[in-house]
């Protein structure tokens, strides 16, 4: 009897899960009752045909113009969201002098909070700073005065769903800019806005493992993660309960923010496909302040658009059910040379690679070119042969650096899931065999051992940490058709080269191939980019841009990368590139980050979002509106957010 009982509790159990189960944070919800006493906040009707243009002000409303709510307007918000509302000043203003000038604080800061989770858990800081606009730098002896430039006047510290309706219906009735931040991953400066109300859904931090899951032809585990879950509290989660779970590669990316809205990702990319194929259900609010499930079977246009169609565009995701797997093994299987190799004592020159996160050139270690030529012959072949590793499901993860003078470092990995040691020799070795023998380049093959393999999920507690930088990418999916074809790919492979050789740029190469086979049912028929299936390679350009340039410096350093990005396009038409990790001033940025999809998107985004509610740069609809920059930085959010004149609402 007693097993009878267990069984049927779990079937009852998996059947309450299958159809959507809150956490508690999205059963405390917004009611009719709480608008009625604060009609700031009562909830929108998308139905209701929107107001002549002439009645809907061309502007956001900005801090000291008529619109802009009074004082106590923001205290009965705050009061409505129980205290959630925060008004903080940029960390960064302990360096100025004044009265929130503190030198121990400031020091600390420059040297030590890049090694803990402080930035991730800083309301206001995005982890890319040039787009704010540079008004409050962190400096040891920083001149004028700090301000808030483009990040948000007030954000709220979402803890539940209620405050997070309450923020959406009041930006949308008092016409006042909205954006959402998560964790700060941000290279493109979406996360902020000058004169903006932020909803920060960092705090949402509930997770749960559902041993079965039944929705349409999906029956497995998943897992239940609320947005502001991190890659590495994921994996922690992972190893308590004995799963795998697609996760971001980067350990302090939120779950269920960016990473899921654009694509997703990670070391499983060619074994289980994208983050955002993962989803099985999306709790979600929308830009009339409703609280939605949205899944295979409830809301499917919303459902399609939330998978890949882009951030802060159809509404604030709250939590996601994503499919787990039975833990996983992967063997990293690293390569790495250099050639002209500069002395131990020498500095690196170029400011394309000096100060990217993670990602410093190693200087000794590394097995050597005979010359330059050798060297690229030894890269591309590498590159080359990263199809087999695609196709024993693993990943290949790269940094191609220049180091001046000609001299060149490249740091390579294999990551291959479920595969045994000796199948991992067998599958590497002949790559390292002709850049020994051919090539003459002295690698060596690591002695892998079944041991060597560990559990994908981790053994041990992982932790995060984060430091701002001003890193700039710009990006391009390189379609599976180059590799098999040699003057195709000799063609690319230059083009990729003269970014590093000739632009002094840093190159990373994640080589994966996230298919529609691989995807699988429900992810396969998403929003995500249709490059993304026949990619075999996501390249980036990367640059670090100096702090206190000109507008007019900042759109000559543009034009000049560009050029070579576009060598890249001319190379590959038709394909796409990876808005998370893009150039938010990208050329020709509907096709590259949505392709074929951005017509059906675009109707969807009205339908959902009549008022624009949600608008971020190079999203979905973003055309309609502009950043009026007080600095006239290129795509910089240090400034009001306007319809260009002549302009109809959208």
């Amino acid at each position: 009897m007693h097993r009878l009982l267990t069984s049927v509790l779990v079937v009852v159990l998996a059947g309450r899960e299958a159809a959507g189960k809150n956490f508690p944070f999205e059963s405390v919800q917004l009611s009719q009752a709480d608008a009625r006493s604060f009609p700031a906040i009562h909830f929108g009707n998308r139905h209701e045909p929107p107001p002549h243009n002439s009645a809907i002000p061309r502007c956001r409303a900005w801090p000291g113009s008529n619109d802009w709510p009074s004082d106590d307007e923001w205290k009965r918000l705050n009061v409505s969201i129980d205290g959630a509302l925060l008004r903080p000043m940029p960390a960064a203003a302990a360096c100025y002098q004044g009265d929130l000038y503190n030198e121990t604080t400031c020091q600390w800061l420059l040297s030590q909070s890049g090694r803990t989770h402080f930035w991730l858990d800083e309301p206001l800081t995005t982890l890319t700073q040039w787009p704010q606009g540079s008004t409050c730098t962190l400096n040891l002896n920083p001149q004028g005065t700090c301000t808030r430039g483009g990040f948000p006047e007030y954000v709220v510290n979402a803890t539940r769903v209620k405050q997070i309706q309450a923020a959406v219906n009041f930006a949308r009735n008092k016409n006042i800019r909205l954006v959402i931040k998560n964790t700060g991953h941000d290279f493109g400066g979406r996360s902020m806005g000058a004169g903006s109300l932020s909803i920060w859904t960092h705090n949402l931090k509930s997770f749960e493992f559902i041993p079965r899951y039944t929705v349409g032809s999906y029956s497995g585990m998943a897992v239940h993660v609320g947005a502001g879950v991190e890659s590495w509290e994921l994996f922690n989660h992972m190893a308590r309960n004995n799963c795998s779970v697609v996760a971001p590669g980067g350990s302090t990316v939120g779950v269920g923010g960016g990473w899921l809205a654009v694509a997703g990702h990670g070391v499983l990319t060619s074994k289980y496909g994208l983050g955002a194929d993962q989803a099985l259900a999306i709790n979600v609010v929308t830009a009339d302040g409703k609280f939605l499930t949205v899944d295979p079977n409830n809301q499917q246009e919303l459902w399609w658009a939330l998978r890949g169609g882009g951030p802060s565009t159809f509404g604030v995701v709250t939590s996601v059910i994503f499919k787990a797997y039975p833990p996983i093994t992967m063997t990293s299987v690293p390569l790495s040379f250099d050639v002209n190799r500069r002395p131990p004592s020498s500095t690196v020159p170029s400011p394309a690679t000096s100060t990217l996160p993670g990602t410093v050139p190693p200087t000794n270690g590394l097995a050597t070119a005979s010359d330059t030529a050798t060297f690229w012959r030894g890269v591309s072949l590498t590159y080359r042969y990263c199809n087999k590793v695609i196709a024993a499901g693993g990943m290949c993860y790269s940094y191609i650096y220049s180091l001046g003078n000609d001299s060149f470092s490249f740091t390579h990995s294999h990551s291959i899931p479920n595969i045994t040691a000796s199948a991992a020799t067998a599958l590497m070795k002949p790559l390292f065999t002709s850049l020994q023998e051919d090539l003459n380049i002295p690698v060596t093959l690591p002695n892998l051992t079944d041991r060597s393999a560990s559990l994908y999920a981790g053994n041990g507690r992982r932790t995060g940490s984060a430091n701002p930088v001003n890193t700039r990418y710009r990006s391009r999916l390189f379609p599976s058709h180059l590799w098999d074809d040699d003057t195709a790919w000799n063609a690319t492979f230059a083009a990729i080269r003269a970014g590093v050789e000739e632009g002094g740029y840093t190159f990373h190469g994640i080589a994966y191939s996230p298919t529609e086979a691989i995807a699988g049912w429900p992810g396969a028929d998403s929003a995500v980019n249709p490059a993304w299936r026949a990619t075999a390679l996501h390249g980036s350009l990367m640059d670090v841009q100096p702090e206190g340039i000109s507008a007019a410096e900042a759109r000559a350093r543009d034009a000049r990368v560009h050029a070579y990005v576009q060598r890249w396009k001319d190379l590959t038409p038709g394909a796409g590139a990876y808005m998370n990790e893009g150039d938010p001033a990208e050329i020709g940025w509907k096709w590259s980050f949505y392709g074929k999809h951005y017509a059906r998107l675009l109707e969807i985004k009205r339908k959902w979002d009549p008022w624009a509610v949600f608008w971020a740069q190079t999203t979905v609809g973003s055309e309609a509106w502009e950043v009026v920059s007080l600095d006239d930085y290129p795509a910089g959010q240090n400034g009001r957010l306007c319809r260009p004149r002549g302009r109809r609402a959208e």
